[in-house]
């Protein structure tokens, strides 16, 4: 581990993809971090759902914390990733963004102050390229709502068809692709005669890398243990 007066070092398991391109740059703005691939303080791993396995094979070997940032993996690779959790630190973070964390604390409050006689669906937008649906971050703010209800989400994503009736407390998805959006999300409260919509707009990638070394700063020093950008912002 570095000395408390020296930068944290940051070894990227996909120097090479958009979002390690994007912490690097970060990185070279600010003096409190370095990249260094070989003797990281913290790994971090914005790569692709069968990758999974080597990066917390190498966080493990090394014994260092594990920064999870990608999005689309199953049940299977939770269990995975709980399972590591029990050796050394893990933040899972589908989106790193502080907002999207602050966002989900307000979807939470919002779910639990108005109960169930409101519906709720979510809308999210991003670029051509992206594989999954819905969105990391949809599904993550779909469970803060259910949360907030006290219940287990109850999701309707892909509705097509005629004759579709809404189910009683079930939380519907939208997803849109297209050009080159970075991310936009929007949790929508719908009442009798009126509606509440709460929103997130990113407007590039850099949001999402300096998040990421927020979260590596937060897990130098946490032990064994399966964290989330809610303890990040809550640590602030």
């Amino acid at each position: 581990m570095s000395a408390p007066d020296q930068p944290i070092r940051i070894s990227l398991f996909a120097p090479d993809g958009r979002m390690g391109r994007a912490i690097a740059r970060v990185v070279d703005e600010d003096a409190a971090f370095v990249i260094d691939q070989e003797h990281g303080d913290v790994l971090v791993d914005f790569s692709a759902p069968d990758a999974l396995g080597q990066s917390l094979d190498r966080g493990l070997s090394a014994g260092i914390p594990i920064l999870v940032g990608t999005t689309g993996l199953d049940e299977a690779a939770g269990e995975r990733i709980a399972e590591a959790s029990k050796r050394v630190a893990i933040l899972r973070a589908p989106n790193t963004s502080l907002g999207i964390a602050v966002l989900a604390d307000l979807v939470e409050r919002a779910a639990s102050v108005l109960g169930p006689n409101w519906d709720i669906e979510i809308a999210e937008t991003h670029h051509r390229m992206k594989a999954d649906a819905p969105s990391g971050t949809a599904y993550l703010l779909g469970l803060s709502a259910a949360r907030g209800r006290g219940t287990q989400l109850d999701a309707d994503a892909g509705r097509a068809g005629v004759g579709l009736s809404r189910k009683e407390g079930t939380i519907g998805f939208a997803s849109l692709r297209g050009g080159s959006v970075a991310g936009d999300h929007d949790v929508m409260f719908l009442g009798q005669s009126e509606r509440l919509i709460l929103s997130h707009r990113a407007e590039n990638r850099l949001i999402f890398a300096r998040g990421a070394l927020a979260g590596a700063r937060f897990l130098v020093g946490k032990p064994a243990g399966l964290y989330s950008m809610r303890d990040v912002i809550e640590s602030l």
